[in-house]
């Protein structure tokens, strides 16, 4: 009898784990399939980097009770959310900014945040924003305070309707104590990143419906001049081309561009797994779900980190971004082209990557007086100014040491192999590097083609690091 008892303990044991890794498997298969199907990708394309992230696993095991409310992504999280400052906007901006702030034991940098937002927007550009300021505070005086100081500092934004301040009620948080302590975490530090990304759901959640795009920022950030026109200009030139994520900083979740209509989903997505692990992870693992494999991240950056203590705790945090320009740069314009050369290329490093606005570079080895790297347009343009680097710090000696820059015109041959039958040149290479400006006024016909030519062989490989080209007025056709 004894035995028998014990076997049907063992059965029921059984029964139980395997019900758990079911239900487990479960919900990972019905996510993957939420946030696949629903947008038409393909499993497959997201496999390999579900296996680069699988150092940081996510547990859906704790959230089956929780699955049914959570598998619509693309619906809006119901919450009432106060409006501590300003009202809803009156219509639909381009880009929206997004800021939590809670109390810290040292610095406050809030309003120096959105001080710096709005003054380094041009009076145009202040058109197209819409900033939103969550306070995330439990301590009700802390927010009467900070809603104050803001109100009477930015009190022309809010009226312009452009500045927003908001709270949600601690009823609408989720269990915050006794979670488990994944990465052996203290409980203060568990409990607190997985407070911040409920706050971020939160904010998201609130944020989907006032513009096409949305940009994360944190409460102690500094904005580069301009920056708006530098993120319109970045969008404008992905055109065509698939992505989940824009980053306009390499620090943790600041600067970090999102389609508007993916924010439901993200909001979901944070509030699944808010004590899995911290929210920059989080940010890679849905990138990841949604099909973009690689990091795009812009240089110079656009967002830098100023405080020096950490929200948590009051800790020190001098972390910089050393990519970080605060004065205004010009993002070239580099209009849609076909590019080729005949150099050998090496690995991966391929012709396309030189003319790309993400930080990475085109790779040739030993070039002969002769070979080239040619760009024909899609469209004839009228170009302004024209910036070509090669060589990278790490191999300063990998330049084209004799080359020069020619523009071309009259287009003969077929799509795959189109180019220019005349050239005229516009000048030499020196010390690696070709910039020319005013070329509009130096070239008298619409340009079809740009080729970069080697004059002379080298026994150096050659990197072209990055290809810029600005454009004027698009020429009557």
């Amino acid at each position: 009898m004894r035995h028998s008892l014990k076997y049907f303990d063992k059965m029921r044991c059984l029964r139980k784990r395997s019900a758990v890794s079911f239900l487990g498997i479960l919900v990972v298969c019905l996510l993957f399939m939420n946030l696949y199907i629903e947008d038409g990708y393909v499993l497959e394309g997201g496999k390999q980097q579900i296996r680069e992230t699988a150092t940081h696993q996510l547990n859906p095991e704790r959230y089956v009770h929780t699955f049914k409310d959570l598998s619509n992504f693309s619906g809006s999280i119901n919450i009432s959310y106060r409006y501590l400052a300003g009202t809803p906007l009156p219509r639909k901006r381009y880009l929206t900014i997004g800021l939590s702030s809670v109390k810290r034991k040292k610095g406050n940098y809030l309003l120096e945040t959105i001080k710096s937002i709005f003054e380094q927007s041009s009076y145009e550009e202040l058109k197209e924003i819409a900033v939103v300021v969550q306070l995330a505070d439990f301590d009700s005086t802390w927010c009467e305070g900070v809603v104050q100081d803001i109100s009477q500092k930015f009190a022309h934004h809010i009226i312009a309707g452009r500045l927003i301040v908001i709270h949600v009620p601690e009823d609408y948080y989720p269990v915050l104590d006794g979670l488990k302590r994944n990465y052996n975490d203290p409980e203060d530090r568990v409990k607190f990143r997985s407070k911040q990304n409920v706050d971020y759901a939160f904010l998201l959640n609130f944020c989907a419906n006032l513009s096409d795009y949305y940009v994360m920022l944190e409460d102690d950030v500094r904005c580069s001049k301009n920056f708006l026109t530098a993120v319109k200009k970045v969008i404008t030139s992905r055109e065509g081309s698939y992505w989940v994520t824009l980053e306009f900083s390499k620090l943790g979740y600041i600067g970090k561009l999102y389609h508007s209509h993916d924010l439901p989903r993200l909001a979901h997505f944070l509030l699944m797994f808010y004590q899995e692990m911290p929210c920059d992870w989080l940010l890679i693992h849905f990138r990841g779900l949604l099909a973009q494999k690689e990091v795009i991240r812009f240089k110079p950056s656009l967002f830098q980190h100023m405080g020096y203590y950490s929200s948590y705790k009051g800790a020190e945090n001098k972390l910089k971004d050393d990519d970080f320009e605060e004065e205004s740069f010009d993002i070239p314009d580099n209009p849609p082209a076909n590019l080729h050369t005949n150099m050998n290329v090496f690995e991966n490093y391929e012709a396309s990557k030189a003319y790309s606005s993400i930080d990475e570079y085109f790779w040739g080895k030993a070039p002969s007086s002769g070979d080239f790297y040619g760009i024909v347009f899609e469209k004839p343009i009228k170009i302004s100014k024209i910036k070509v680097v090669t060589g990278t710090e790490d191999r300063q000696n990998d330049i084209l040491h004799h080359g020069a820059l020619e523009v071309g015109e009259k287009i003969v041959g077929n799509k795959k192999g189109r180019q220019c039958t005349t050239y005229l040149r516009l000048g030499e290479f020196k010390n690696g590097n070709f910039e020319i400006t005013d070329v509009e006024h130096k070239v008298l016909f619409d340009i079809n083609c740009m080729r970069i030519l080697v004059t002379k062989s080298q026994k150096e490989w050659l990197i072209i690091r990055s290809i810029s080209v600005w454009t004027s007025q698009t020429p009557n056709q």
